[in-house]
């Protein structure tokens, strides 16, 4: 869903007066907090604000620019820009009405966002995208993302994860699932239900058992952005991204495709993996992706007598948190049970919710929540809303909107 440009010099039409009087610039600061739940930016920093008319008496005319003229979100815009702006002091009512942005503006937003395509809905009602990467293999990282999704919606979220190592692909297994997904009337693959109500989607559905993918990078990037934008994901929470090791195609394309999802990085206690981690961190920020917390992996291990070994060393992960100005999720202690539950398809945070490690994997599951607030909601799409009506106040604007 998204946007026109501004007026040609960049600026307003209209500025601030000497006798307060209402301006375009208050408008559209007051339309700053409303985000595209696709593109997870502000619809003014993204040039959706078409115009701001203002009349006498208070009442604004507001023209949101959409790419789609059917777009499923456009009663969400509706309803938010019309709230927004009815606050400003001075509206006495608002009216919200919409175009379509040309392909020539269509292009330039493309560019501007540095993506070959938009979406056009399959990520509307995704509220939270996390990626969790490693920048290296052999660190716990897939048996951390399934089984942070089984947390997540055990907490009572709605979760779905996409395994993003083409080449390693292993949340299928670790979810208890294998099956091809079916394709819908709409011409949508449906992703796989999992344990817990966990959504899933893999290349490895698509392959046959333990075969090798064989792949360029082009090809990794439309695989990705498939899955991104032709899977009928629904509204969800959070949608889990599990990183393949490396620093390469798909957290570039991801950061592309996502440039507003949030990272979490998983490490050892050791120098080795904590040294790539940072590197993969660097990546991220040159990206303009949210680190939001590091989880430690193979803590420690403590023997059923009590005695605990610090098998892959101590400190690493809190070492790179405080580097990085992030917190420490999570430190997971090493877990025979563990292991064996992600070879099993039972994630142990719901087989066994009180061992150590699960404790540890649902104290990181709740770092997350807790680092990714919703923003705004997504509503399912929708004719022409009825009119928004405000409780009825002395200084309480009439908010009017318009088809």
């Amino acid at each position: 869903m998204t946007a026109s440009p501004m007026p040609p010099d960049g600026t307003p039409d209209d500025t601030a007066s000497s006798d307060g009087a209402l301006t375009e610039d208050a408008i559209r600061e007051a339309l700053r907090p409303v985000i595209d739940p696709e593109l997870r930016r502000s619809i003014v920093d993204l040039g959706m604000v078409r115009s701001v008319d203002i009349k006498d008496g208070g009442e604004i005319d507001i023209v949101i620019s959409l790419t789609t003229a059917g777009c499923p979100i456009r009663s969400h815009f509706q309803t938010a820009v019309a709230e927004s702006a009815g606050a400003v002091t001075g509206v006495t009512s608002v009216n919200v009405s919409f175009d379509v942005l040309s392909d020539e503006e269509k292009n330039e937003l493309r560019s501007k966002l540095g993506r070959g395509s938009l979406p056009e809905g399959a990520l509307a009602q995704v509220h939270n995208v996390i990626c969790v990467g490693s920048g290296k293999g052999g660190v716990g990282k897939s048996t951390m993302t399934a089984n942070l999704a089984a947390a997540l919606a055990v907490e009572g979220n709605k979760v779905a994860v996409i395994d993003c190592d083409v080449y390693g692909y292993s949340i299928p297994r670790m979810l208890g699932v294998s099956r091809r997904p079916e394709v819908n009337d709409a011409r949508k693959i449906l992703p796989i239900d999992a344990a817990g109500g966990v959504k899933v989607m893999s290349i490895g559905f698509f392959v046959e058992d333990n075969a090798a993918v064989v792949w360029r990078g082009a090809m990794l990037h439309k695989a990705i952005q498939q899955f991104l934008e032709d899977v009928e994901w629904g509204e969800l929470d959070y949608l889990l991204l599990d990183l393949p090791p490396g620093t390469g195609d798909v957290s570039m394309t991801l950061a592309q495709l996502l440039p507003q999802s949030k990272f979490v990085l998983v490490t050892t206690p050791q120098p080795a993996a904590q040294t790539v981690a940072k590197r993969s961190a660097d990546l991220t920020a040159k990206v303009k992706m949210e680190i939001i917390g590091v989880i430690e992996n193979m803590s420690g291990f403590t023997t059923p007598g009590g005695e605990r070994f610090t098998i892959f060393g101590e400190g690493g992960g809190q070492l790179l948190a405080d580097e990085l100005d992030v917190p420490l999720l999570a430190k997971v202690p090493i877990s025979e049970p563990l292991r064996e539950h992600a070879d099993e398809g039972t994630p142990l945070v719901v087989s066994d919710p009180d061992s150590p490690a699960a404790q540890a994997i649902r104290q990181a599951a709740r770092g997350i929540i807790a680092a990714s607030p919703r923003e705004l909601p997504s509503f399912p799409p929708a004719s022409d809303p009825p009119p928004i009506k405000l409780p009825v106040t002395q200084h309480a604007p009439v908010i009017r909107t318009q088809p």
